[in-house]
Formats: C-alpha cells, structure tokens, sequence
C-alpha cells in the first residue's frame, strides 16, 4: 500500500541525564494505527515529538518518505505529516470554524486566503466529530470535550496522510472517546498511518493493529496488539498488577 512513511533508525530519546528511550527501530506502514503505552514521565510524548521532528532525537534518526525528516522543511512536512498535541492553548478568541481553518494552512500560498474549497472541507471535518452545527460558536464557550473535538477537526481539514495523536482522548466522554478513535481507525484502514498515544490498554486493544511499550528506562517493546498486549506485559509497564477480561472477542484491561 503506498502512502507517507516514517521510520526511527536507532533512535534515542532522553529528558535531561534521563534515557528514556534506546535505539528505538521501527517503520510505520501506511494502513496501521499503532498505539504507545507506559506511565506518566515514560517517553510517549517526547518520543511523539522525536518522530514529529519537533525535537532532535539524542541519537540516530526520523525519516520521513526515506529522507531525514530534520532537513525538510516545516510545511513540507505539514503536508505529509499531522500531530494532535495533548493539551492545546488557544491565546485567541476565534470561531470553531476559523480554528478548524487553520489546518488548511499548510496548502495555502503566504498571504492566499482560504477558499470556498477550503471552507468545505473545514465544515466536513467538524461534521466528522458531531460538531456539523458549532461553526459560528466562539472557542471559549466550548467544554473540554468539545475544543478537543474541535482540534481534532483542524487536524482532520489538515489532510494528512499520516497522524501523529497525543492522548487525543483527553477531556472526551466515553461515547466521544469511542467516536474519535473510531474514526482515526477509519482512516488507517483506508490506508493512511496514525501513531496515537494512550493511556487506556483496552482502547489500545480494541483500535490498535501494533502497540509499542515504553516502560521509560531506555526499554522499548513493539509488536501485534494480539501478542504484545498481555496482562503480564502491562503489569510490568505499569508497575502495577493488571488482569484481563473477555467479552466474546473484546479484551478489557483493569487494574487487579
């Protein structure tokens, strides 16, 4: 399946005299969505950016379509690449619309105002998160949940082929947790890449084709959600006993 592909070559991930991540290998395939797991202070967001390359990796490298994702440019990557930060600060006061506008961007010429096209595929996206009726209202009268919807539609209108989510369940109930995620796998199945992560296994279980398992001591463990995602293998990451439960072929994660 052709599409963007990013991969990490030995690459190391540190916070201050912290290693928190060791010649990190991996290739993400268009097609998939991989999930990263571990505790709070365990790497998933530094790693996130690492691959993101918002920040140089300590050691080895990020490529993006077979070229080091360092030497291009940041609009060039923005065509290819998109990333959910995990909390968002909005010092403006703009509609759900003009926010969800901004993902369009990047396919803009510098001073080129948006087009008609553009205005259509911004209210697509706040469509796909159940905001189809938000456009005129101000972002600060919007809950939690809902400006996180609402930053999941600038991502959407962004139009990458490759998702780079942080914790993008943040602020959302359960219904929405399932929807967002539901249409992130969505769009890996129809062969773009979204590297999300998370801090529920179940949802990790559930959405997820590879989890890679960051227990922030330089270990790193990748692989099938079906194998590597174990009761034993959790209660390592988590330091903490976990057991799982079975609903016909759903797996369920809980604390023991």
């Amino acid at each position: 399946m052709s599409g963007t592909s990013l991969a990490a070559r030995g690459v190391a991930v540190r916070a201050g005299a912290r290693e928190l991540v060791r010649g990190l290998d991996v290739e993400f395939a268009p097609g998939e969505l991989v999930a990263i797991l571990g505790r709070n202070g365990s790497g998933k967001t530094l790693t996130l950016h690492t691959l993101a390359g918002l920040r140089p990796p300590a050691a080895g490298q990020v490529s993006l379509d077979g070229g080091p994702i360092a030497a291009l440019k940041r609009r060039a990557v923005a065509l290819r690449l998109g990333l959910l930060p995990q909390d968002l600060e909005d010092a403006f006061v703009t509609t759900a619309l003009e926010t969800v506008l901004i993902g369009r961007h990047p396919h803009l010429a510098l001073w080129q105002w948006e087009t008609a096209e553009d205005e259509r595929l911004a209210r697509a996206a706040l469509a796909a998160v159940e905001l189809g009726d938000f456009a005129t209202r101000r972002t600060d009268t919007l809950s939690g949940g809902e400006q996180r919807r609402v930053a999941v539609a600038a991502l959407l209108a962004q139009q990458p082929q490759l998702f780079l989510l942080d914790e993008p369940t943040n602020h959302l109930d359960p219904h929405h947790q399932l929807a967002v995620l539901g249409l992130f796998r969505s769009l890996a199945s129809a062969g773009r890449t979204v590297i999300t992560t998370l801090h529920d296994p179940t949802l990790a279980a559930r959405f997820a084709d590879r989890v890679l398992l960051l227990p922030g001591d330089g270990r790193w463990s990748l692989g099938p959600v079906a194998t590597t995602l174990t009761a034993a293998a959790l209660s390592e990451l988590y330091v903490a006993p976990m057991i799982e439960l079975r609903d016909g072929a759903r797996r369920v994660f809980v604390s023991a």
